[in-house]
């Protein structure tokens, strides 16, 4: 269903279900929960990649389950719902960097992946939709997690009405970060990996736990999170060594050699 590569600090999560472009199953969701899931505080990962095999990134959910749904009852239909909504919250927690590399088209649920992503690739031909109100369904898991990133008046046009719309009107909603020529799109994956990798590594997820936690917080007591945060960070093993190694110019002891 998915594939999961460690390479070094980096970790890739490949859909892996291209017969039929790469669509959500229960086994395909339990799978990628439990990858995410795996990369907690103490692992040594420090960027994720979620990619696809073959033409088509994801195709939102497999026909076949969506059809055994049918036959079952509100309750059956919630907890499904819920196993999915948990998918997306996994890569969502996820504390370290996740980059979405999309090919071919994203329908429905891939859109969330999508959103749960900190960097979105998306290869210039992209066509992409909230497909759901075409079954005479809504894209109610997702809505959560698509509306945190994306301008709501654009995206909420297109989850009403379905429509299809491309990789750059979707880097104009928030949704895409850089849209690229396919053969680019592992260049700049590379590259922006790197970046994340050339970083402190506990300075990345402070920041990225910083960006999360700041949605919820109080405005009164926003400036005791963020000083606090930053006066931590200095005293630190990784935020001396940063702070040394620049004004000695030469390269932090996290640099890989």
């Amino acid at each position: 269903m998915i594939e999961q590569i460690n390479d070094n600090s980096k970790a890739i999560i490949r859909l892996n279900r291209p017969e039929v472009k790469n669509a959500f199953n229960p086994k395909m969701i339990g799978e990628i929960t439990k990858a995410f899931q795996s990369y907690g505080p103490v692992s040594d990962v420090r960027c994720v990649i979620i990619e696809a095999a073959g033409p088509v990134f994801c195709a939102g959910a497999d026909l076949n389950w969506m059809q055994s749904l049918i036959e079952t009852d509100f309750h059956h239909n919630q907890k499904d719902a819920e196993l999915l909504h948990g998918m997306f919250q996994s890569i969502w927690d996820c504390p370290v960097p996740v980059v979405c590399k999309v090919q071919g088209s994203a329908f429905g649920g891939a859109l969330g992946l999508m959103a749960c992503s900190d960097y979105v690739i998306a290869e210039e031909s992209v066509k992409m939709s909230f497909s759901e109100v075409k079954l005479g369904i809504a894209p109610s898991v997702i809505s959560e997690f698509v509306m945190r990133k994306n301008i709501p008046s654009v995206v909420a046009s297109w989850m009403m009405s379905g429509h299809i719309f491309t990789a750059h009107d979707a880097y104009h909603s928030g949704l895409v970060h850089k849209v690229v020529k396919m053969e680019e799109m592992n260049e700049v994956a590379d590259k922006y990996v790197k970046s994340v990798c050339d970083s402190g590594p506990e300075a990345v997820r402070a920041t990225k736990k910083l960006i999360r936690d700041l949605e919820g917080t109080e405005r009164s007591k926003v400036k005791d999170l963020t000083t606090a945060l930053i006066a931590r960070l200095r005293v630190s093993n990784e935020g001396q060594e940063g702070i040394k190694s620049f004004l000695e110019k030469r390269k932090p002891n996290w640099i890989q050699k």
